[in-house]
């Protein structure tokens, strides 16, 4: 009886495993980056594959923050990320820029480009991908900007090929499947919806992201037995000792 249920044990963690294999920091996204104690440098020397800022065109200059009542004029796009990130010249190790637009797109996305023209060791490195989220402009625009410039998509929508060519990544609220719902752990019929819409993505060879999702290891667990790519978390440090374990 002992060996028999020892089997059973063993065969369970087994599927587990083999349900989060292959997981690492890569996959972890810092969710509001520059709410954390140190910006940038947290998320990136514990090895985070995706950093998310957002992004106000406040007079000219492009301020980190998530509320115009938040903003500091000393907390720059260039001091808090951009600056560092040129310092990292030899990075060799795919990494994300998430930008989320919070002003009007095409402007901020314009002083955007203007700005990350002084950086080429940011544009030309093949392993940084700078990812604009939030507003967007419309998705017929995106192959009018320049190569170092991706789009965040998402999940519900539904793209042509020519525009599959800039869309990064795909994402949503996880709140959307769950009926806005927080209750853990999720119906089985929420899990379902997910399944769904992360198959369509990978069947076109993009990864996915759900922001929103709940922040604990039992639901990071659960998102990487659905396939979620980018673990989205406010939890750099403790997240990161999980995925080492």
């Amino acid at each position: 009886m002992r060996l028999v249920l020892f089997f059973i044990l063993w065969t369970f963690i087994s599927f587990v495993k083999a349900q989060t294999q292959g997981y690492s920091s890569s996959n972890a996204h810092s969710h509001n980056d520059y709410e954390q104690q140190y910006p940038f440098y947290a998320a990136y020397e514990n090895g985070f594959g995706s950093i998310e800022a957002d992004i106000h065109l406040v007079n000219g200059k492009i301020l980190v923050g998530h509320d115009t009542k938040n903003l500091d004029e000393k907390k720059t796009l260039d001091a808090l990320y951009l600056i560092p990130l040129d310092k990292m010249k030899k990075n060799k190790k795919p990494l994300q820029i998430l930008i989320d637009i919070k002003t009007e797109a095409k402007s901020t996305l314009d002083s955007l480009i203007s700005t990350l023209q002084k950086y080429p060791a940011i544009t030309k490195n093949k392993f940084i991908r700078v990812v604009i989220s939030g507003n967007r402009p419309n998705e017929s625009e995106y192959n009018n900007y320049p190569p170092y410039i991706w789009f965040d998509g998402r999940l519900e929508k539904n793209y042509t090929l020519e525009q599959l060519k800039k869309i990064a990544l795909l994402s949503d609220d996880y709140g959307r499947f769950t009926m806005w719902k927080k209750n853990w752990p999720m119906a089985d019929s929420d899990r379902e919806k997910i399944v769904v819409a992360i198959e369509k993505a990978h069947a076109m060879d993009k990864p996915v992201r759900l922001w929103g999702s709940p922040d604990f290891p039992e639901a990071w667990d659960a998102m990487m037995k659905l396939k979620v790519d980018y673990i989205n978390t406010d939890k750099i440090e403790e997240l990161t000792a999980y995925l080492k374990k």
